[in-house]
This record gives structure tokens, C-alpha cells and sequence, in this order.
């Protein structure tokens, strides 16, 4: 039977020097993983901008995000904000819309008017444009 303690904090701090040496002397090769960004910021109104822009109710555009319509509600009326993780399927349904749509059963759309602008420090945000008269979009 495996123990679930936890190595003392000097054996943690003997095998990361120990680590460090090697790598120093050419011994190990560390791996570079990158790491991604945040799913970007998105606020109660252009929350209810993007659902209006594809043409969704609360309840479907609740149901497409597995969360209740009362939670959306909550979210444009910017009572509360959506987690990381619904930020981030957001994210994915502003950039590839008919993917989210197939995926959950909906008839595919394509939003048009609809960014991840960049803002100072690496974050990001969504954006809807207004629609303007002579493009529509």
C-alpha cells in the first residue's frame, strides 16, 4: 500500500537542487511548456450583446452552457460573472460559434462583429461590435 504522505520540505528542496545541477551539467534536459493566457474578460453587457448577436434566448444560450437560465440572468444583470471555465467555452463559441452549435445539437451560425481584443498586461477581452447601417455588421 502506496502512503500519501508528502516529502518534507528539505527532501522537496535536496531533489530540485539536485535537479538544477544536472540540467546545469548537461545532464537533464528541462522541457518548456508555455502556458496559455486567461480566457478573456467578458462584462454583463456585451454578454447579453453576444447572445443577441446569435440570436438566442436565455434559456438556450443557459442550456448551451450546461448552466440555468437564472445564472445567465445574473451574468447580464452583472450580479455575478461567469467562472474561468464558462469564460473559456464562451471564448471558443465567439471564435468558432457552428462548433459549440454542432456539438450541443443546435443548428450551426456564424457570428459576425465579434473579437478578443488584447488589453495591457496580456490580458483579453470580447468584444461585439455594433452593427452599422450600411455593413449590418
Amino acid at each position: 500500500m502506496t502512503s500519501n504522505r508528502r516529502n518534507s520540505l528539505f527532501e522537496r528542496l535536496k531533489k530540485g537542487l539536485e535537479e538544477g545541477i544536472e540540467h546545469a551539467r548537461g545532464e537533464l534536459t528541462l522541457r518548456t511548456v508555455e502556458v496559455p493566457t486567461e480566457p478573456p474578460e467578458i462584462d454583463a453587457k456585451t454578454l447579453a450583446a453576444l447572445r443577441g448577436r446569435a440570436a438566442m434566448s436565455q434559456t438556450v444560450f443557459a442550456r448551451m452552457l450546461n448552466v440555468s437560465t437564472k445564472t445567465v440572468q445574473s451574468w447580464e444583470q452583472g450580479v455575478r460573472q461567469p467562472s474561468d471555465a464558462t469564460r473559456r467555452l464562451i471564448q471558443i463559441f465567439s471564435i468558432h460559434p457552428e462548433v459549440i452549435c454542432r456539438s450541443v445539437g443546435l443548428p450551426e451560425i456564424s457570428l459576425e462583429g465579434v473579437l478578443i481584443e488584447k488589453l495591457p498586461k496580456g490580458r483579453h477581452k470580447i468584444v461585439v461590435k455594433r452593427k452599422t447601417k450600411k455593413t449590418g455588421v
